[in-house]
């Protein structure tokens, strides 16, 4: 039995079937590129802590802001080039463009809440040109009240010197309803007060003085918290309210954090620590691992410059020691931390860029293993 011929496909059939395989293998090469280019950000997307952030419900004219945290976890420098809102009602601000190894910055996003209200979403987009070019989107939502105002917009007690009290007044306004009422004040920390007293009630509008005070047990720093209003609307219970503002211990040390680098098994690095005092004062002394040598003057002094040298041992890895410094003066910081990355000297430590179009390496420190690993201290 003869079998059937099969039929040649004419031209312009064999002109079609090409052009289909060629828009597949178009598009499958397409899908790929992209994977590629997403997989290529993923080194940036790791440096912050998060990347979305929900506002909740905020007073008109408040001050609401909120700080997206990133840290160079690796080897390389790593630069912010730009940072960009998609909405007005959002703006965003870079507190350090440059990150060394450990080093962190803010990506700090404040509402605008005097020019819009109701329900807000934005994206801020954070580009790097260092050391490789790369974009993370960070995501912002909100609801904006326009019935309730507060004035200021946030409670700022500017700098304070450690031990002694401030004191700054709020004012919070509702129009709508006339039984609306503030039940409560609530913070997280144990060093706020406040006194609270309504001034006024008709009319569809409610207002209330709040007197906040920081009490003379806070701690030495920087304070970025807030104080949570409690109303009795079963719709919008709390309304947050930043508060800022910064304790001034009576001793400083600069800088608050020691990079060593990355240094070779062996190898000895110098750094300067620099302690300051509001009057003459003396470092009674200095705590550190057996890997540092620190000498100090017994004089009295307002600015110690302290050599700090450290020593790399033979084992490799990261270090993270702390350095405590003791003076005679109260309110001395208890300590700071020192960082390092041990290597071998042989061991390659920048990353080569990768052929293929699209395909960015990620940023990385070499183990002895010859893994590429992220630097965590």
């Amino acid at each position: 039995m003869r079998r059937p011929t099969k039929v040649a496909p004419s031209q312009s059939e064999r002109y079609a079937s090409v052009l289909r395989t060629t828009k597949i293998a178009g598009f499958t090469l397409l899908l790929a590129l992209l994977a590629s280019a997403a997989s290529a950000q993923e080194w940036a997307v790791k440096m912050f802590n998060n990347t979305t952030h929900d506002f909740g419900t905020v007073a008109k004219g408040s001050l609401a802001e909120y700080r997206f945290v990133i840290k160079n976890i690796y080897e390389e420098d790593a630069h912010i080039q730009s940072v960009t809102s998609s909405c007005g009602c959002t703006t965003p601000k870079i507190t350090k463009s440059d990150l060394k190894t450990f080093e962190a910055g803010e990506i700090v996003a404040q509402l605008n809440t005097k020019n819009f209200t109701g329900h807000k979403s934005a994206t801020l987009t954070v580009t790097f040109d260092k050391p490789f070019h790369a974009q993370v989107q960070l995501n912002i939502t909100a609801f904006i009240r326009s019935d309730v105002v507060t004035q200021p917009g946030i409670i700022d007690f500017g700098s304070v010197d450690q031990g002694a009290k401030s004191e700054q007044k709020l004012q919070v306004t509702y129009a709508g309803r006339d039984d609306w009422k503030l039940l409560d004040v609530k913070t997280a920390d144990p060093w706020y007060e406040v006194e609270m007293k309504e001034t006024a009630r008709g009319g569809g509008r409610v207002s209330y003085d709040l007197l906040v005070r920081l009490t003379n047990d806070a701690p030495a720093g920087y304070l970025h918290d807030q104080l949570i209003l409690v109303t009795n609307d079963a719709k919008a219970r709390e309304i947050p309210v930043d508060l800022q503002g910064r304790v001034a211990s009576e001793i400083t040390i600069s800088p608050e954090k020691l990079f060593l680098g990355v240094v070779n098994p062996g190898q000895q690095v110098k750094k300067n620590l620099v302690v300051r005092g509001k009057r003459p004062f003396k470092i009674t002394d200095i705590e550190c691992p057996q890997c540092f040598r620190i000498e100090h003057s017994a004089d009295a002094k307002t600015v110690h410059l302290i050599p700090v040298v450290f020593t790399a041992g033979e084992a490799e890895g990261q270090i993270a020691q702390k350095i405590n410094i003791k003076t005679d003066q109260s309110g001395t910081p208890a300590a700071i931390t020192a960082f390092a990355e041990i290597v071998k000297a042989d061991a390659p430590t920048t990353p080569t860029p990768a052929a293929k179009p699209l395909v960015t390496p990620e940023p990385i420190v070499r183990k002895k293993s010859g893994a590429f690993e992220e630097v965590t201290p």
